[in-house]
């Protein structure tokens, strides 16, 4: 016959505490509440018995599953996962369970995942998936859900956010082009419709603006995804228009990636006949040949700052919407070289 499983109870009793302070000891989000020296006892009591709460009775009592929804868009993205590990190390902190969702940029899996994850009864929803003009959002403030944005933001910054400030970014990679005498620079803009292709393409052209230069329809590329093939693609557009352009600016790594395929494809080399910005540096970016020049956030942090802006709103806290925006940092490898005097470029 086996033992009977080990009860709150019996781990208040082992400690000297009464039932509600073991309870509130061994929940990390009121363990503060609890004196440090009888939170320990009550610690080491739970270890010694074997003591694994129930989150289903914890559930019945908190009317919380402590379990949040996350929604990304392509988890094969190697800027996602550093984003995701600090979320989910400060939710754990907290006590919390992240079920991750990966859409693939599909509008109707997103949707299904979503409403699965509600009908899982999430205390609330991380969104790095949201368009400028998403009904989700709108559903999630008529039910009442906690949601924050990571790596998003809402058009009219209505929801918490937190994002690297694309703009300055897109900015600052312009502007060091500028400065190795690059006059013909591309722009292979992300998805008008996500915050962070809109507001790069906004960078992108406030750079071009204040340094004087023309802002050439024929420099400028919209790509459908945030990925090599639409990278590819549009680079490819780019060689057709024999733009004479000598740089890119490209909407993000995955995008800059697929610039080197087609250059490659092209029999062109970067960056003698071509320098490539991307934006992210998202991990082993630094491993391509050559290593990419691009703009460097955080990525880590994002996740830490999102879990805690949604640990905040779920616990009713009360205050302005709260919008995040974490320093970008250029980072300069071999992708970008100077501007040879009379290069013509990419005729």
């Amino acid at each position: 016959m086996t033992d009977p499983p080990v009860t709150l109870r019996d781990v208040a009793a082992r400690a000297g505490v009464h039932p509600a302070t073991a309870s509130r000891a061994l929940n990390p989000e009121t363990r503060l509440l609890v004196r440090e020296d009888t939170a320990l006892r009550v610690l080491e009591a739970a270890e010694h018995l074997g003591y694994h709460p129930n989150p289903v009775a914890r559930s019945l009592r908190t009317r919380r599953s402590h379990t949040v929804g996350v929604l990304i868009p392509d988890l094969t993205n190697p800027l996602f996962p550093p984003i995701v590990r600090g979320l989910e190390d400060r939710l754990a902190a907290a006590g919390y369970v992240a079920l991750i969702g990966n859409t693939d940029g599909d509008g109707e899996r997103e949707r299904l995942l979503f409403e699965q994850m509600r009908a899982r009864h999430v205390d609330g929803m991380v969104l790095a998936t949201a368009h400028l003009s998403d009904p989700l959002l709108a559903e999630a403030a008529r039910a009442g859900l906690p949601v924050v944005l990571m790596n998003r933001m809402a058009q009219d910054h209505s929801l918490p956010s937190v994002s690297v400030d694309n703009e300055r970014g897109m900015r600052m990679a312009v502007t060091h082009l500028v400065a190795e005498g690059h006059q013909r620079i591309a722009h292979i803009a992300g998805p008008q419709e996500l915050s962070t292709g809109l507001n790069r393409y906004r960078g992108f052209m406030a750079a071009i603006e204040a340094h004087g230069l023309v802002a050439d329809p024929d420099l400028i590329i919209a790509a459908k995804a945030f990925s090599i093939e639409e990278g590819l693609r549009c680079t490819r557009a780019l060689l057709e228009r024999r733009s004479g352009c000598t740089a890119v600016a490209a909407g993000n790594d995955m995008l800059a990636v697929g610039c080197f395929a087609a250059l490659d494809e092209a029999g062109l080399d970067c960056p003698a006949d071509l320098s490539v910005v991307g934006f992210n540096d998202m991990p082993f970016i630094d491993r391509l040949r050559p290593p990419l020049t691009t703009i460097r956030f955080p990525h880590y942090q994002v996740g830490t700052e999102a879990a805690q802006l949604l640990l905040e709103r779920i616990a009713g806290q009360d205050g302005p919407v709260k919008v995040l925006y974490l320093a970008p940092e250029l980072v300069v490898r071999g992708s970008t070289a100077p501007c040879r005097p009379g290069e013509p470029g990419l005729a």
